[in-house]
């Protein structure tokens, strides 16, 4: 049934109230050129703590921005109470570009992306020689994660007074990647902590590693925190989660970032593109000059074989390479 004649004006059409008497919504958005800059330090259940100003403030985001828009180490744009004063909340309205992401997945299975932490520029993997017993694949998947993503490694092996690191370090020694040993007593001395710390100064660095390895009981001692720390389960060798959250810390006199983020039990590739992982391993790198087009580096023509047989690399090392390919492949033929 047609409610108006043929010949309606704008006087004949009827115009319901606004009840809420607010304005309508508009997709054009502010765009809050007077926002502070903030640094986010750690996110717990939607609601993030940034450094503004050197003070601590509590906030929310924008809704515009999504739920898994910003992550700690994210610089951003906020506005509204600024104060960090107790019960004040102010609103995040923009994330600004990133120089990194830290990405991992639950496992190679598993589509789901997870960012760890934004912006840093080291990636310190934290690995013990003993109780628990290192675990070279893992350590080899935090390599390829940090070489796709733009960070420098740092190997930190802890607990050195349990074992030695020379036979672990014959793999990764010839990579020339920096590395860090500790004890338990110099931890406790606080020397450990130093030398650690040496390798840190002006850098934004993520920590991760094993649950059980010490990585948060050294982060205590870089930035003179107390965060909880675990043990390791005398049956099954595993540590016990005790970081639920990453969190960014500041060093003493404000040298540069510590991110402690939770233990993992393993880290998922599905993000890296099988083409970069040879990336993640320098010392087998050059032997692909000689590889087919398109090698997958786990055939016959492989050119690896005969890098390895010369003595350019260790074999461990091809072996690591061809577990993390064969894992991605079984992958792509789901």
């Amino acid at each position: 049934m047609r409610r108006y004649g043929k010949h309606t004006d704008e006087d004949d059409v009827r115009v319901r109230p606004n009840r809420k008497g607010n304005r309508p919504r508009t997709t054009i958005r502010p765009k809050h050129e007077d926002a502070a800059e903030g640094f986010v330090l750690t996110v717990d259940r939607g609601r993030l703590t940034v450094l503004v100003d050197d003070r601590p403030v509590v906030a929310m985001k924008a809704r515009e921005l999504g739920r898994k828009s910003a992550v700690v180490g994210d610089r951003v744009a906020v506005v509204g109470d600024l104060s960090g004063a107790k019960d004040t909340l102010a609103r995040i309205v923009r994330v600004e570009e990133r120089s990194s992401v830290l990405r991992r997945t639950a496992d190679d299975d598993d589509p789901y992306e997870r960012v760890v932490v934004a912006n840093a520029d080291q990636l310190a993997i934290v690995t013990a020689l003993a109780d628990p017993e290192p675990r070279p694949r893992l350590i080899d998947r935090c390599l390829v994660a940090a070489y796709d993503a733009g960070l420098e490694p740092l190997l930190v092996l802890t607990k050195s007074d349990l074992a030695s690191a020379e036979t672990l370090m014959e793999s990764y020694g010839s990579l020339g990647i920096r590395y860090v040993v500790t004890s338990r007593e110099e931890l406790a001395e606080g020397t450990a902590a130093r030398r650690v710390r040496e390798q840190l100064e002006g850098r934004i660095t993520a920590f991760v590693g094993h649950s059980g390895v010490g990585k948060t009981t050294l982060v205590n001692a870089l930035v003179e925190r107390q965060r909880a720390t675990g043990h390791v389960n005398a049956v099954t060798g595993r540590g016990r989660h005790t970081t639920t959250s990453a969190l960014a810390l500041p060093l003493p006199e404000g040298t540069g970032w510590v991110i402690d983020t939770p233990g993992v039990r393993s880290f998922g590739l599905h993000h890296v593109d099988p083409s970069r992982v040879i990336h993640a391993f320098p010392d087998l790198e050059p032997g692909t000059e000689g590889c087919p087009r398109a090698c997958s580096h786990d055939e016959q023509d492989c050119a690896l074989d005969q890098w390895v047989a010369d003595g350019h690399a260790d074999p461990q090392r091809l072996y690591s390479l061809r577990r993390l390919l064969a894992t991605r492949e079984r992958r792509e033929g789901d």
